[in-house]
């Protein structure tokens, strides 16, 4: 009786840790809503670099342009109010940190494989990166964590924005 109850137990625990990490077994909402393993440190340094040097922050961050990036880390991503104004109407900078809160880190991949979105978004070159890179911009702002409020909703052509707009000729 006791080595079947300790087979029992030990099935039991490996089948948890599976569960717990394999995201194959876990729906989205269950993966997203997991924190970002500690270990994932060299992803996380991966994704920090990342984030600056592909300009994320230029528009994702309030004011990090116009303060030449000396915005502190824990500000960073959370969106903008200020619009792109253009023929296609007005689109804002989402709150990353809340988008990535969202999804799972493969939602995350296939969106950033797949999806086009609104000028002035550089969704191309989204498109063209490795997906290892996708994984650790995804896992830098995980680890960042939730902050800040979502951005303004996109007002359509001949709509009118509520704030400041940066205008695109056209």
């Amino acid at each position: 009786m006791h080595r079947s109850t300790s087979r029992a137990a030990l099935l039991s625990s490996a089948l948890a840790a599976l569960l717990s990490c394999c995201p194959v077994i876990a729906s989205a909402a269950e993966q997203a809503a997991r924190p970002v393993p500690a270990a994932g440190g060299k992803a996380i340094e991966r994704g920090r670099y990342l984030v600056r040097i592909a300009g994320c922050n230029d528009c994702h961050t309030p004011a990090y342009a116009e303060r030449g990036g000396a915005v502190p880390e824990k500000e960073w991503l959370t969106g903008s109010p200020v619009g792109f104004r253009g023929p296609w109407g007005t689109t804002y900078a989402a709150n990353l940190r809340l988008t990535m809160a969202a999804l799972s880190e493969d939602d995350w991949v296939r969106a950033a494989h797949g999806k086009q979105y609104r000028p002035p978004m550089p969704w191309f070159a989204l498109r063209d990166m490795q997906a290892a890179d996708l994984r650790a911009i995804y896992r830098f702002i995980r680890h960042l964590g939730p902050a800040g409020e979502p951005a303004p909703a996109f007002v359509g052509p001949g709509g009118t924005p509520g704030g400041p707009v940066v205008q695109f000729p056209g």
